[in-house]
């Protein structure tokens, strides 16, 4: 059985997502508005959901067609054999996303999927599955437009930039006041880079590490990890994929067999200790932490640990950068600023444009990728971006810019 499943990412993120998917499944793989299409069978659903890096998740496809209001919905859903996926002992879950729809109410559509898949199951089998809104054994996501009706079924689960490794237990508590990036966002900044953890991609380096991520999505492409060798999948529990359990634990064990010493040096720190332990202690739960040294330093005042690289990083934006001169940090420490927050814009301005220097000084001949929301930052360092890519960080636009080093040039006009 084969189908094109749906695999939503980031705005920004399609057309690399669409060259991951064709990577993974051998198979043509098209870029859509907030995700893209792959071709597959239940066994390339499995392997998508070990083996992307960019995706949120990875939806099968169970029904779509026109409708007009909730009652058509519950039609919709009925032409599903709901016994083929979930039984009574088992739970679901229904997520409604809707763009220009004229229902009044998503829950209200929500409950009529539900419905649908009750009414089958208690006529099917003389009784009806519950709902769990945490840990559902078949989630269901309906996307309605203004006049189409699509239901999936989510073979994920949680979402994917969940690797497995960041929870409560073993230091990986997010630290307080810290917003972790998401390992999907580092993944997708990776892959606009080009820096996939090949030898020829030589050493990378993120001087702002923050909880890690960057540098643990790296090591783990530098060792051959699947992102998703350390997690469960709620396939892993649908009756669909039963037959097909042995080939899932063939696909773990050959995942796990292509673990291997790392092919490249990364390195990675902040000017917080608490960061860089906190860090650390996040690559030891991931099965990194030999792949990366991490160094407690000032990115003012970092030396290149090695002649030739790429400096990839999301530092703290602070304020929203508006240069009025000097700035009013005195002499307070401003890459500790730029970690604890900027007083203002003329300090947030201060601070880039110091680290510009110290990049010219010492990084000639890396290559320095940044993300930040403002869309100034080139100007605001003086240095000429080769080339920027839109990305978003939850919410927030950003650009992730590029800028290729040479000493004391590469200035931008005033």
């Amino acid at each position: 059985m084969t189908q094109a499943m749906f695999v939503p990412c980031a705005q920004g993120v399609e057309a690399l997502l669409a060259a991951e998917l064709q990577a993974i499944t051998g198979q043509a793989a098209q870029a859509a508005r907030g995700g893209a299409w792959a071709e597959g069978d239940l066994a390339a659903a499995m392997r998508i959901n070990l083996e992307c890096r960019l995706g949120q998740r990875v939806l099968w496809p169970l029904a779509q067609g026109p409708y007009r209001d909730e009652n058509e919905l519950y039609a919709l859903a009925r032409r599903v054999a709901w016994d083929e996926w979930i039984t009574p002992e088992q739970t679901l879950r229904v997520d409604v996303s809707a763009q220009r729809s004229p229902l009044r109410s998503l829950n209200f559509a929500a409950l009529r999927v539900k419905d649908a898949v009750c009414d089958a199951l208690r006529e099917a089998c003389g009784a009806r599955p519950s709902v769990d809104t945490r840990h559902p054994t078949l989630p269901l996501v309906l996307f309605l437009d203004a006049t189409q009706a699509r239901l999936y079924a989510d073979t994920s689960g949680e979402a994917l930039f969940k690797r497995g490794w960041r929870d409560a237990r073993g230091g990986s508590q997010a630290v307080k006041g810290e917003a972790p990036l998401k390992e999907t966002l580092a993944a997708a900044m990776l892959a606009a880079a080009g820096w996939a953890g090949r030898a020829e991609d030589g050493p990378l380096l993120d001087p702002f590490c923050g909880a890690g991520t960057i540098a643990i999505e790296a090591a783990q492409l530098a060792c051959g990890i699947a992102p998703g060798l350390q997690r469960r999948f709620a396939f892993e529990r649908q009756l669909p994929f039963a037959p097909l359990r042995a080939t899932w634990q063939q696909m773990k064990r050959a995942a796990q067999a292509r673990v291997h010493a790392p092919t490249v040096p990364i390195f990675a720190g902040d000017v917080s200790f608490r960061m860089t332990d906190f860090a650390a202690r996040n690559a030891a739960q991931a099965g990194v932490a030999h792949a990366i040294e991490f160094k407690t330093a000032d990115a003012l005042q970092r030396l290149p640990p090695a002649p030739a690289g790429t400096l990839l990083m999301n530092p703290p934006y602070g304020e929203r950068i508006e240069p009025k001169g000097q700035g009013q940090g005195g002499n307070r420490n401003l890459a500790r600023a730029a970690r604890e927050g900027f007083d203002d814009g003329a300090e947030a301005a201060a601070f880039f444009a110091a680290l510009a220097s110290h990049w010219k000084r010492h990084y000639a001949d890396w290559t320095a990728w940044c993300l930040s929301p403002e869309p100034r930052l080139p100007s605001l360092m003086r240095l000429k971006e080769t080339r920027r890519v839109p990305m978003y960080n939850g919410g927030i636009e950003c650009r992730l810019f590029r800028f290729d080093l040479v000493t004391g040039s590469n200035r931008a006009p005033r």
